[in-house]
């Protein structure tokens, strides 16, 4: 382990001295990204219809190519899920990562070149110890085990000779050698389909072993070790992993889940630090402790752009480069890569919090908001206010989502309306609510407006959910595991609803 320990760090110092030369040429590394991706993919299907031989400036690629949902990327896509190569990228494509459904309900298949792998993900996963290794130099990770809950992957039914499946899973299933070495459990069991035995089995296979540091998601990150502690009979994680240093967690945000983990490990030692990872590709990287800002990672074969919010309704918004984004404003992410994304529109939102270097955080998806009345909730606010409600009533959650209550024949009045499964339930249900509202106020001016005087939104309606509410529904849904995600905010009632029915 020691000489395994010293390899990696010297790799990772080298990592570092990448990440410091982008942070002070930004653009000149995006310009060199954005040159490399157009001269490999000139002679894919892709590339020679939109003559890509010929562009030589960013002013041509946007002229030609335009902005493309998944929907409209589709047919490619198709085309390669049936086995066709050199369609939207040069590198024979085996892999597909397996994301969210679309309008259509479908589930999205993006994707996943051998370059996508190594210089994206690897290179992601390399510059994450890296940073981590700035901030904390004397850390002693390495004398430990990581666990890294990945999802599951089959092989494609379209052709046999590709496979899909999360990207958690698509990763770990082509992982280095030097990157297995320090995990637990093995590979056969972190790739398990079956959700309930990979977590069992997760829960006794790592209980006994010296783990200091998780790689994953909060919501399934919280099931395995309340599930160790039922097996146990220990009072934290602590007790059972005394050298635990840190949580790398992604895929959702933390903030609601900040103080239910320090119940897990109370204890400041305990670092936790968020990525950006999503099946499109790996874009960020919080770089200092204890803030909730990502490096936005600019050398791992992605060209972006952003479009800004305030233009996503518009027949012809805004499409500005990295170069043209201003502090402070929310943006709309829009990307190119080297598994053949050409100006895809990610649904993702970010705003960022610094350009030099750029810095970001996620405030939503450009679907998952309630805009029901004007009021323009993001999931950014609701997560922060959350947060805020549960330090005022000393309690605790573990999922929650909302939609709107709409306007009655009756003259019924407009309104949200929460469903949340808290781990320790406030004394007062009544007395969130209101703190919830208060915090989601002074947090969106626009949603203030709409409560001014009850005039066209109520106080919310909150549920306290039963325990395991959102886990049997996500089971009853087929949406256990992997990258699947409860919907947290929707314009609809169709997610609650369904809820209700638990309760």
């Amino acid at each position: 382990m020691g000489i395994f320990n010293f390899a990696v760090r010297e790799l990772l110092k080298r990592r570092y001295s990448g990440i410091e030369q982008f942070m002070l040429h930004p653009h000149d590394v995006q310009d060199r990204v954005f040159h490399s991706l157009i001269h490999k993919a000139e002679k894919t299907e892709w590339g020679k219809r939109y003559d890509y031989k010929s562009i030589r400036s960013y002013e041509e690629y946007t002229k030609r190519v335009p902005v493309s949902t998944y929907e409209e990327l589709y047919p490619y896509i198709e085309k390669i899920l049936l086995g066709t190569q050199n369609v939207l990228w040069p590198s024979r494509i085996r892999w597909f990562s397996k994301s969210s459904g679309t309008t259509n309900d479908r589930s999205k298949y993006i994707p996943v070149s051998p370059e996508a792998l190594t210089v994206c993900h690897y290179n992601g996963g390399k510059d994450l110890l890296s940073l981590y290794f700035q901030n904390v130099p004397k850390s002693q990770m390495f004398k430990g085990k990581n666990i890294g809950i990945g999802g599951t992957y089959k092989r494609n039914h379209m052709h046999a000779d590709s496979y899909m499946g999360d990207v958690s899973a698509v990763i770990l299933a082509n992982l280095p050698f030097w990157a297995q070495f320090a995990r637990t459990p093995s590979l056969k069991v972190a790739l398990m389909s079956d959700w309930e035995e990979k977590i069992e089995k997760h829960a006794r296979l790592t209980m006994d072993e010296n783990v200091a540091s998780i790689s994953g998601v909060p919501t399934w990150t919280i099931i395995l070790m309340e599930r160790i502690l039922e097996i146990t009979g220990k009072q934290n994680m602590l007790e059972v992993w005394p050298d635990f240093e840190v949580f790398f967690h992604g895929a959702v945000a933390f903030t609601p889940y900040r103080e239910l983990f320090k119940t897990f490990f109370p204890s400041d030692q305990v670092n936790y630090v968020e990525t950006y990872n999503a099946s499109e590709g790996f874009f960020g990287i919080q770089d200092q402790l204890g803030t909730g800002d990502m490096l936005l990672m600019l050398d791992y074969g992605i060209f972006y752009e952003f479009i800004p919010v305030d233009d996503l309704e518009k027949e012809q918004p805004r499409i500005l480069p990295l170069s043209a984004v201003e502090l402070g404003k929310s943006y709309a992410m829009v990307i190119s890569t080297n598994s053949g994304l050409w100006r895809y529109s990610i649904g993702d939102t970010v705003r960022f919090v610094s350009v030099a270097p750029y810095r970001i955080r996620i405030t939503g998806r450009t679907k998952h908001f309630i805009n029901v009345f004007g009021e323009e909730l993001v999931i950014e606010n609701a997560e922060t206010a959350l947060s805020k409600a549960c330090l005022e009533t000393d309690s605790l959650i573990s999922n929650f989502t909302a939609g709107p209550i709409f306007f009655g024949t009756d003259k019924q009045k407009g309104g949200h309306e929460w469903i949340i499964e808290f781990t320790k339930q406030p004394k007062d249900l009544e007395l969130f609510a209101k703190v919830l509202d208060e915090q989601l106020r002074a947090l969106n001016s626009d949603y203030d407006a709409k409560r001014y005087k009850d005039m066209a939104l109520l106080l919310p309606k909150v549920h306290a959910a039963p325990e395991d509410t959102f886990y049997q529904w996500m089971k009853k849904r087929g949406k256990l595991g992997g990258q699947n995600k409860v919907p947290r905010l929707s314009n609809t009632r169709e997610f609650l609803d369904d809820l209700l029915k638990y309760l």
